[in-house]
């Protein structure tokens, strides 16, 4: 049995991180007996290393609190221009600043983004859900139980962040007085993603 190959089966074969937790239930089911994390945990190591290797054009990544296949960041703009060409649907700047304030006051309602935002998000809101980039996490406390509103898994993966503390610190913005959606790092990569052509107006958008 070689466990290095057992364990990069199942990175390659999850759509999303898996978790060293998830790793181990799966080869204890297999295997009829009990692994211990550290044995894994050496395992993946040795599997990491492997394609940190410069014939290899992917790499495994720890990821929204699991480890994922991902290209190199070396051949970020060959994979974006593949992207691209097969993105049909894309964000609005409204969509874009929905999702930043999302991210940052997660968990939200619908009225509070409405409050920061001034405007009605319905649309917006709608087409996060439609990408899986948020989703429903509960119901408030206040009147009416109002839903709330997270950043979902497919986000965490989509911008790399092992959890929600990775995200840039409104500190570190460059202008003090910049307000969510007009110079986030957040908007600026979606934007970079995006490319050129985005409408401004919830109504026009994909």
């Amino acid at each position: 049995m070689s466990l290095p190959l057992h364990i990069e089966s199942l990175i390659f074969s999850s759509e999303q991180a898996i978790t060293l937790k998830e790793i181990k239930n799966v080869l204890d089911l297999s295997f009829q007996k009990k692994f211990e994390n550290k044995e894994i945990e050496d395992a993946l190591a040795n599997i990491i290393t492997k394609y940190q290797q410069e014939n290899f054009a992917i790499e495994i990544v720890e990821i929204a609190g699991g480890y994922q296949f991902l290209t190199k960041g070396a051949f970020f703009n060959t994979i974006g221009q593949l992207i691209k060409l097969h993105a049909k649907k894309r964000l609005s700047k409204v969509a874009l600043e929905t999702l930043s304030i999302i991210a940052y006051k997660q968990p939200v309602t619908k009225t509070e983004l409405e409050n920061i935002r001034g405007v009605n998000c319905d649309y917006s809101i709608q087409k996060l859900l439609e990408k899986e980039l948020v989703e429903i996490t509960g119901r408030s406390e206040g009147p009416g139980r109002p839903l709330l509103y997270g950043t979902s898994h497919k986000f965490m993966n989509y911008f790399g962040l092992k959890n929600l503390k990775d995200l840039p610190q409104l500190k570190d913005f460059k202008e003090p007085e910049s307000q969510i959606g007009e110079a986030a790092p957040l908007q600026n990569k979606l934007n970079s993603d995006d490319g050129p052509g985005q409408h401004t107006d919830g109504s026009t958008a994909d």
